[in-house]
């Protein structure tokens, strides 16, 4: 009897002292990115609980309720279980309960994006009424913005005698009426920073420039790209304040941006267009993906599936191949996405782990030069405080100040990209093929 008492003690001072949970659930609760993914690489299980009672939960549970958007963004991109449930806060309660009780509004909208059932039910109801009996405002606005039943919270919130709470409903979401009555709820604030005011750089009308410019925000089944809408609307319009004319861009976003009108716009619409003497710029904003089994690197449309990228994807090879055979003097591809499976503006096939290394896609032809937001395992993020990719502002930024050709664009924003992705906890470093040396002087967007 003595021996098992003392094992079991042992047991309860090693739990006390581990606190509440594993390596993978510290390293979310931290927003640690880089220890995730080495953890995940080494087998991990990504949806194991912690042990002990009241805190138990996945890594997700524990990002959502200590509020790092990052890591719930990081693990739902590498299918963690965002309907697992955990009894933290004495409750059975969804990582879309915990960030709204934290009034973590990034997290709840990552987790809405990725699919999460807005009114699912806890210990003390949805998201919804446990935003309001926290008084948490954010939140409680944005989940009634992306549809919460009200009035489901409001019978919660009577139940458990919340008067305070009642108020709260009426003051900032609507008056308490009928179930069946039309209730209208304004559109959550467009973010706008200082490069959405496209500036006039008093360029002269370009006759033989052409633009394909892709941003894929909502995809058919896929966890959102935050931001590349806008992103991709935003360099169209910097590109006419360029001297590229209307008609000359080819501007195709969210369930336009399929397989089969990407290939149309760049294998056939660049090609009947362009002469010898023509510059052509190529943008794309949302999600890449690798192929597991190769490392190849893969744009994913819209209609795109991370489980099926030879049929459904387009090979970024093939990006930089077609357009190679474009007639044209000079072409600057530029994407806003990584290949690295490992999060941000990527995903990956279900099951699959994150590859640390992603198959070389060659050398692009010499009149062609790549800018890309990250290297090969990193991740290429976004800002909601700026409300674009980190990468796309600073890349407009760079053209607002005057840069001109694409060596001083990359010199001037590879290390301010590197700092906000130091101060998002992820590592990012632009790239540009060719080095700075061979592309000095040339690949100029302004005339």
């Amino acid at each position: 009897m003595k021996k098992v008492f003392w094992n079991i003690l042992i047991i309860a001072i090693v739990v006390v002292f581990a606190g509440c949970g594993n390596q993978l659930i510290a390293a979310a609760k931290k927003g640690d990115i880089a220890t995730m993914q080495r953890l995940l690489d080494q087998g991990a299980d990504i949806n194991e609980s912690a042990l002990s009672g009241n805190c138990s939960g996945s890594p997700l549970a524990h990002a959502a309720y200590h509020c790092k958007p990052e890591s719930v963004r990081y693990l739902v991109g590498k299918g963690a279980d965002i309907e697992a449930v955990g009894v933290m806060m004495g409750g059975n309660h969804h990582p879309l309960h915990l960030a709204a009780r934290e009034d973590c509004v990034e997290a709840v909208k990552i987790l809405l994006d990725a699919g999460a059932d807005i009114n699912a039910q806890s210990r003390f109801g949805s998201a919804l009424a446990w935003a309001v009996r926290d008084g948490n405002i954010k939140a409680i606005k944005y989940l009634i913005a992306r549809g919460a039943d009200v009035d489901d919270a409001i019978t919660t919130l009577r139940k458990e005698g919340y008067d305070d709470g009642l108020a709260l409903i009426e003051k900032y979401a609507r008056p308490v009426v009928a179930a069946d009555a039309p209730v209208k709820v304004p559109a959550p604030p467009l973010i706008r920073s200082d490069v959405d005011e496209v500036p006039d750089l008093k360029t002269a009308s370009r006759s033989d420039a052409y633009a394909v410019v892709i941003g894929i925000e909502n995809y058919q089944g896929l966890p959102k790209s935050d931001y590349s809408r806008k992103d991709a609307e935003t360099v169209k319009g910097y590109l006419t304040a360029l001297g590229f004319q209307e008609r000359n861009i080819e501007l195709i976003v969210d369930e336009r941006a399929t397989k089969s009108a990407m290939e149309k716009a760049v294998e056939a619409w660049l090609p009947n267009q362009t002469t010898n003497d023509s510059t052509v710029f190529v943008y794309f904003s949302g999600h890449g993906a690798p192929e597991p089994a190769t490392g190849e690197s893969y744009i994913v449309p819209y209609d795109g599936d991370p489980n099926y990228l030879a049929v459904t994807g387009y090979p970024l090879k093939r990006l930089y191949e077609r357009p190679g055979r474009v007639k044209s003097r000079e072409i600057i591809v530029v994407l806003d996405s990584c290949f690295s499976g490992s999060g941000g503006r990527s995903v990956l096939a279900k099951g699959a782990r994150p590859l640390v290394m992603v198959a070389s896609t060659g050398k692009p032809p010499s009149h062609i030069a790549v800018m890309t937001a990250s290297h090969g395992s990193q991740i290429s993020t976004s800002s909601a405080e700026k409300g674009h990719g980190i990468f796309t502002y600073y890349f407009l930024r760079a053209i607002q100040e005057g840069k001109k050709d694409l060596a001083d664009i990359y010199e001037t924003i590879k290390p301010q990209v590197e700092d906000e992705a130091k101060r998002l906890n992820v590592s990012q470093s632009p790239s540009l093929t060719p080095g700075m040396d061979k592309v000095r002087g040339r690949f100029s967007l302004r005339n």
